[in-house]
C-alpha cells in the first residue's frame, strides 16, 4: 500500500468521503457530526491523504493544524473493502509521524460516542490516545469523545 497527499479531486476519494460523512450522519444528530466539506479539507492548514491498494483506494486522513504545537486528525476513513487490514493503523502512524516531524508536540480528534465508532476508539487507544477535555471549538456533546496524544 501507498499513501499519497491527495488534491481531493480524483472521483474515488469524492465517493468514500460521501460515504464517510453519510455514516456519520446515520450515527449522529447533525448538530453533532464534525465533517469538514471536501471544500473544508483543502483548507490551507489542512493536509490530506489517501491510502492506495494498487488502484484501489483503501483510506484517507487528515492532519489541521490548531496552532503550531497542536494538531487535529480529521476524516480518517478506511474503505469498507479493506476494514480488519492495517490501512487506518498505516494512515495513523503516518499522521503521527507528520505532525511530529512538523513540531507539534499534541496530537488531537473528535470521534462519536455511538458503537459505530468504537473500531475508531479502539484504533485511537491502540496507538496511545487517551480521553480529554473538548478543544478548540469544540464543546460537550454526549454523541462526541474526544482523544489527545502528547508527542
Amino acid at each position: 500500500m501507498r499513501i499519497i497527499e491527495d488534491d481531493l479531486t480524483g472521483p474515488e476519494i469524492g465517493a468514500l468521503l460521501a460515504r464517510h460523512f453519510a455514516s456519520m450522519f446515520e450515527h449522529s444528530p447533525p448538530e453533532s457530526c464534525h465533517v469538514l466539506p471536501i471544500e473544508g479539507l483543502r483548507a490551507p492548514g489542512i493536509s490530506f491523504w489517501s491510502i492506495w491498494d494498487g488502484d484501489r483506494l483503501a483510506g484517507c486522513g487528515a492532519l489541521k493544524q490548531l496552532d503550531p504545537a497542536h494538531g487535529e486528525i480529521k476524516s480518517m476513513r478506511t474503505d469498507d473493502a479493506y476494514l480488519k487490514r492495517g490501512v487506518g493503523a498505516a494512515l495513523l502512524t503516518h499522521i503521527i509521524a507528520v505532525a511530529r516531524s512538523r513540531g507539534y508536540r499534541r496530537l488531537s480528534l473528535e470521534t462519536g460516542t455511538p458503537v459505530a465508532f468504537q473500531p475508531a476508539q479502539r484504533l485511537y487507544a491502540r496507538h496511545g490516545f487517551v480521553a480529554c477535555p473538548p478543544f478548540g471549538d469544540y464543546v460537550l456533546d454526549p454523541y462526541s469523545m474526544f482523544m489527545t496524544l502528547e508527542l
